[in-house]
């Protein structure tokens, strides 16, 4: 399989996605309020943000967002189809990410997981993340609470 930059045409792939991982967790999965920056995407149009798809014959099963935010960038929607997990799927999207910071001269990268995503945050220490703070979100229907990430590119 391999990664290649997404558009638009791709948000509603990257969206079923998510539901199908939602679904696995057993969470509420509503896109609106879920994935806002999926539906509009302005947040991953060049210059200042890309995103990055894998897929098999027929369905999008990895993605991986990336967008500048002042004097850093995040990383978003990193997920991965259960079927497609442990074959270092997970890695090289993060190293794509990091390849694309690198490229534009990014020197801080920081993301939000959910604290239910263990192995996200296992793949995210390998690459050299520390975990730097905990945000609840107190409107969220499916009671998320998220751990914060950075490293420097």
């Amino acid at each position: 399989m391999v990664i290649v930059p997404a558009t638009r045409a791709d948000a509603q792939g990257v969206i079923d996605l998510i539901g199908r991982v939602f679904v696995e967790y057993g969470w509420i999965w509503d896109p609106v309020i879920e994935v806002p920056d999926l539906l509009r995407w302005t947040p991953y149009e060049p210059p200042d943000g890309a995103f990055f798809v894998i897929r098999d014959e027929r369905h999008v099963v990895g993605s991986v967002g990336v967008d500048r935010v002042r004097d850093h960038a995040e990383l978003h929607r990193l997920y991965l189809d259960r079927a497609v997990r442990g074959r270092g799927l997970g890695d090289a999207l993060v190293e794509t990410v990091l390849g694309w910071c690198r490229a534009g001269g990014v020197r801080r990268l920081v993301l939000w997981s959910d604290t239910r995503f263990v192995h996200a945050h296992r793949l995210y220490l390998r690459h050299g993340f520390r975990q730097v703070g905990e945000r609840v979100l107190p409107e969220d229907v499916n009671q998320t609470r998220e751990l914060s990430f950075e490293r420097d590119v």
